[in-house]
């Protein structure tokens, strides 16, 4: 493997490719360290601290705090980072499958791709001033985020607005451009790589965390025997290997093409070839929505002020401060709930088994046993739907792991959120893909690949 990775150097334009996408990460990791001007950051991170340790469930600040690579401590200019562009992503692709326009313009070829890139881009904006804008109202109030009675914002008013809109959204656009870079001329996909490197940033945190609940520190003395060190590991190896397999998993469909001639009296066909369904055909996307649908309805509630008398009022509150707990059972309950729904829903909405059947169909292929057209369309719906039961199946036992391991092991939330959940998803898919595209420079210039037996196959 290390001979692998030093081959890789060896070749020019890979060399060239892994260093420009080195060199790009480190900006953006630097705008995640600038604070936003007119900000008391140290007061900030402070007030976080202590919020902190009074959580129960690991808190959405340090669930916000994970996904931003520590930038949320510092209130720093590239906090939204890469996000407003996966988020408008996310919700033209969803568009696409509803809006016969953007469908259509999503089949005329590289001209609509750029298209729906250009719309992409303009959503960016739109969503990037109305979270900065979020944000600002947020730091100028800081009782509405439970902080309490301190002064966040040196000189509040409406210039500080607007030069905070200014500046996190100018930071996000530039890091969505620099995402496009790394995807065009460097290595692997330019927004994963950056979320990737903005959670596997709190890696240290996590093993100084770890160093201090197992072996103590000076002034501290260790709280938990070392083998529980040794039981997590082992266990996190087969979390992991686990995910790697549902990331990797495929359900093969047999494809027989007819006998087909062509000018020049050729001809080709009975080729066997399959039709690859992967198991987590959804990725982290059920994660993604149940996530906000769960957290930020209960952080309304759960700032219900407690002088409230009215008994709904009371219930809501407590219903927000349930939900708001990671490990309470009705917010996990709620949470798996979501993430099933939404991976059939993700199914539903972007696998097309009708389109699927009516190409195979014009293509002269079929699925062996199945009669072409619609009955094939059927048959390629049920397949999917039981592929999704088992690939949601185990998506939910790696999303709720994080907060099981919190519930019944008191482990901090950024240990904990390394052994499942969004985190580990996006750091295995990503290193996949990414080794995968290095894998393919190397075989073509005639290097060994990373498995001495096999290739690494795409996730697509």
């Amino acid at each position: 493997m290390l001979k692998t990775f030093a081959n890789t150097f060896k070749i020019p334009e890979l060399r060239k490719r892994i260093l420009l996408t080195l060199g790009l990460v480190f900006i953006c990791r630097m705008l995640s360290m600038i604070p936003t001007p007119g900000v008391d950051w140290q007061t900030l991170s402070k007030a976080l601290d202590a919020i902190r340790e009074q959580s129960a469930g690991g808190g959405v600040m340090d669930f916000f705090n994970l996904f931003s690579g520590g930038a949320l401590g510092q209130c720093a200019v590239g906090f939204l980072s890469i996000w407003p562009y996966i988020s408008a992503q996310i919700i033209i692709q969803l568009l696409t499958a509803v809006i016969p326009q953007l469908e259509r313009l999503s089949r005329e070829g590289e001209s609509g791709r750029m298209k729906l890139a250009e719309y992409t881009r303009y959503l960016t904006i739109g969503i990037c001033v109305f979270q900065s804008f979020g944000i600002t109202t947020l730091l100028q109030n800081p009782t509405s985020m439970g902080l309490g009675n301190i002064t966040i914002v040196t000189t509040p008013g409406p210039w500080f607005v607007i030069m905070t809109v200014i500046c996190m959204t100018s930071a996000s656009l530039f890091v969505m451009w620099l995402a496009d870079q790394i995807t065009q001329r460097g290595i692997g996909n330019g927004g994963s790589l950056i979320i990737m490197i903005n959670i596997t940033s709190r890696l240290p945190a996590a093993c100084l965390e770890a160093w201090q609940r197992y072996f103590g520190v000076e002034g501290m003395e260790a709280t938990h025997s070392p083998v529980e060190l040794m039981i997590l590991l082992a266990f996190g190896f087969a979390v992991t290997m686990g995910t790697v397999m549902i990331t990797q998993g495929l359900r093969k469909v047999p494809i027989h093409s007819t006998r087909r001639s062509v000018g020049g009296g050729n001809t080709y066909g009975m080729q066997q070839t399959y039709m690859p369904l992967r198991v987590n055909y959804t990725g982290v996307m059920p994660i993604i929505f149940a996530g906000p649908l769960i957290t930020f309805p209960a952080m309304l509630l759960s700032r219900i002020p407690v002088e409230a008398k009215n008994p709904v009022l009371g219930w809501l509150r407590w219903l927000g401060n349930e939900l708001v707990d990671f490990t309470s059972p009705l917010h996990l309950t709620l949470y798996s709930i979501l993430i099933m729904f939404f991976c059939f829903f993700w199914v539903a909405t972007q696998f097309n088994a009708v389109r699927i059947s009516e190409n195979l169909k014009r293509d002269g292929s079929y699925v062996p046993g199945v009669r072409p057209g619609r009955a094939t369309a059927e048959y390629l719906d049920a397949l999917m739907t039981r592929v999704t039961l088992i690939g949601g199946i185990g998506l939910l036992i790696i999303a709720l792991l994080p907060q099981v391991l919190r519930g019944f092991m008191k482990l901090p939330w950024e240990m904990a959120s390394f052994f499942g959940g969004t985190s580990l998803l996006i750091i295995v898919g990503v290193a996949l893909d990414t080794l995968r595209q290095m894998e393919s420079h190397l075989l073509m210039r005639n290097y060994d690949g990373f498995l001495r037996h096999g290739q690494l196959r795409s996730r697509r």
